[in-house]
């Protein structure tokens, strides 16, 4: 049996059967309403932060776990002769990263790893499953980790955008921006490249002509996979399940997953969003 133990943070939006199932360790990030301070997925649900910011009319903030967070979260499995492989959110998105190197320190060296995912929510899941597997097969944590940093640029990730309020609330684009895109009805598609977020396409219209864009998109890439196929949506649940629906019509393919965005990524994103993403072969 292997002595290593994969952990990740909340933002990598696995569902808790999976984390029960292969023993995966999470370290929560926060969201911070004023004065309140909410454990992503521990304290708060999706549910109840749209809740919440419907009644307040403010969006929270999200922040890092602290070093002091990931020491204590390591410490026991350390203590128990397990190695930990920390998969962490894009270090171009959060300080998370940074914080878990920061306690990596506190350990022996080669006690704790934290790799690099340079990608958010399920995109994460997916590199955090693939070093489960690896490790089950019996690799080190050197090998998982040149295995994952091998194929980490072909791990697609886009997103389709149904409200711009909550990048504007969140202070990602401008009020005029907001107000011209509600007015032309344009859903923005937004995809991770190098480990940051960035608009890929505009589309205008309904929201099912977004939807169908990063459908053709990956449908492109079907001959291609790597693992499974992932849809994650932020209070969006039929039309997540449609899209699943969609894809194992036309591809044949089962192995499609379908995860709920979690508070912080949700906090950064909305209501309404649907994400695809997957993992390209050479």
């Amino acid at each position: 049996m292997s002595n290593i133990r994969i952990f990740s943070d909340s933002t990598c939006d696995l569902p808790a059967e999976l984390l029960q199932q292969y023993g995966i360790g999470i370290v929560p990030l926060y969201v911070v309403f004023e004065d309140e301070t909410y454990r992503d997925g521990f304290d708060l649900t999706p549910a109840q932060l749209f809740d919440k910011v419907a009644r307040q009319g403010k969006l929270p903030k999200s922040a890092a776990p602290s070093p002091a967070d990931f020491s204590r979260a390591f410490a026991p499995h350390i203590e128990q002769g397990e190695r930990i492989l920390y998969v962490s959110l894009s270090s171009e998105l959060s300080s998370t990263y940074q914080n878990a190197c920061i306690a990596a320190d506190d350990f022996e060296p080669g006690s704790v790893t934290v790799y690099d995912s340079l990608n958010l929510s399920t995109a994460i899941g997916i590199q955090v499953l693939r070093a489960v597997n690896l490790s089950q097969s019996g690799m080190d944590v050197k090998e998982i980790v040149q295995k994952l940093e091998s194929s980490r640029s072909r791990v697609e990730t886009e997103f389709a955008i149904d409200t711009l309020e909550y990048l504007y609330k969140g202070g990602r684009c401008s009020g005029m921006q907001n107000l011209i895109g509600s007015l032309l009805s344009i859903r923005p598609i937004i995809k991770v490249m190098d480990g940051k977020m960035a608009p890929a396409y505009k589309v205008r219209g309904k929201r099912e002509k977004a939807i169908d864009k990063m459908l053709q998109n990956f449908l492109a890439n079907k001959d291609r996979l790597e693992g499974p196929v992932v849809v994650v949506h932020a209070a969006a649940e039929e039309d997540a399940r449609r899209l699943r629906e969609t894809i194992i019509r036309e591809t044949g393919i089962n192995d499609v997953m379908m995860t709920t965005a979690g508070c912080v990524i949700s906090t950064h994103c909305g209501p309404g969003t649907i994400g695809l993403m997957y993992a390209k072969s050479n």
